[in-house]
């Protein structure tokens, strides 16, 4: 594929990404088949395959760390190279169960011990990405030194001698330990070192979704990290698999920047801040932030149903992850009709509200009530996200 953008750097942004001619939407620019590293997310784990992602009623299990799952025999071959090391570690913390952080980053620790190179960087090395360390508030960081000791223990199995990391890399830099640091006194250096590694994840990693575009995983394509964010993005990047493409969903003009979203857009102006300030250490000055022109329809309604509404989505999305498909319809039957001449469709809480009510009824195989919720918030979508 003849690449139609290139790399660039701007006094305000850093690097970035421009198009190189007119590029149309829905436009396919770049497709990376295996990122630098990547985890099956928690709330996928036992339902798709660590190796390709995919989503399998019967899957087999690694036979040492009993850990792991895989769709057949061919992509627990083809995931052993990587998997190896890892099994180890998740043998030795056997009852214990790391979080996706850990496991992310005890790959990427794993892949740099390779030293091998990576189709991902092809134009932007996972030492090339920029890190948020400096600017990580008290709280996280506090977070992140319990990460690190976390970390170390999982590792350990198979790193007796961080000083075996590459050289050059920026995880010798903060990562090297003292001969006389004991496992629970470690220096400094390696809580800088995990904090320095996690930053680097937390502001260059990919949510892998599915084709429903529920999150299977997370994983790290140092490339697409020269993607600048914007509200009102003019790309997308979708997943097949593990497998990531970028394609155009506007017009692009020669020049012009590639932007995505790093987020849910579907929020209002203040929520969008909040949500790049926590993860991602800055504030968004794209048009759409600055007029905040979408804020009056996603907010339009009633403040007290509105209110109720949007207190509601945490308890809807744990009933979600338990799958409790029953309780979720009935609930968004009560707060849908109690609702219907206080909150517009356009309301961001009332979107969600059908939202949920749709994958409901997709999951308890009501098709024409899915349908009817769909094609209800069709609309909405389309007016909010454009």
């Amino acid at each position: 594929m003849a690449r139609r953008f290139e790399k660039f750097q701007s006094a305000d942004r850093g690097n970035g990404l421009r198009a190189t001619s007119i590029l149309p939407p829905g436009e396919l620019l770049y497709a990376m088949d295996e990122p630098f590293a990547y985890t099956v997310s928690k709330k996928s784990r036992g339902a798709v395959c660590e190796r390709c992602l995919c989503r399998k009623d019967h899957l087999l299990r690694c036979s040492q760390c009993k850990f792991a799952k895989y769709c057949g025999v061919r992509c627990q071959k083809e995931a052993w190279g990587d998997h190896k090391s890892e099994c180890k570690c998740l043998k030795s913390s056997h009852p214990r169960v790391p979080t996706d952080s850990v496991r992310l980053v005890g790959k990427i620790v794993f892949k740099l011990l390779k030293q091998s190179s990576c189709p991902s960087e092809e134009l932007y090395s996972f030492s090339d990405l920029e890190s948020n360390k400096k600017v990580l508030s008290e709280e996280i960081r506090s977070g992140l030194e319990n990460l690190a000791m976390v970390l170390q223990l999982y590792l350990k199995e198979e790193i007796k001698d961080f000083s075996q990391l590459p050289p050059g890399s920026n995880i010798l830099e903060f990562f090297a330990k003292t001969p006389e640091a004991g496992l629970i006194g470690q220096n400094k250096i390696c809580v800088e070192s995990s904090i320095y590694i996690k930053s680097e994840v937390t502001c260059n990693s990919f949510t892998i979704s599915d084709g429903e575009m529920q999150e299977v995983g997370v994983g790290l394509y140092p490339s697409m990290s020269l993607l600048n964010h914007s509200c009102d993005p003019n790309c997308v990047i979708i997943f097949e698999g593990q497998r990531l493409l970028l394609r155009t969903i506007k017009e692009i003009q020669i020049s012009e920047e590639l932007m995505i979203s790093y987020i849910d857009i579907m929020m209002p102006s203040a929520d969008r801040q909040i949500e790049l300030k926590r993860q991602y250490c800055f504030e968004c000055s794209c048009h759409r932030c600055q007029t905040q022109d979408k804020d009056a329809d996603m907010l339009a309604g009633d403040m007290v149903a509105c209110k109720e509404v949007k207190e509601s989505i945490p308890k809807m999305d744990e009933l979600q992850a338990q799958q409790k498909w029953e309780q979720i319809l009935a609930l968004c039957h009560s707060f849908i009709n109690s609702n219907i001449n206080c909150l517009p469709d356009t309301n961001i809480y009332q979107m969600k509200m059908l939202d949920y009510a749709m994958d409901a009824c997709i999951n308890l195989c009501l098709w024409e009530e899915a349908l009817l919720y769909g094609s209800r918030n069709l609309k909405p979508y389309r007016h909010s996200a454009l």
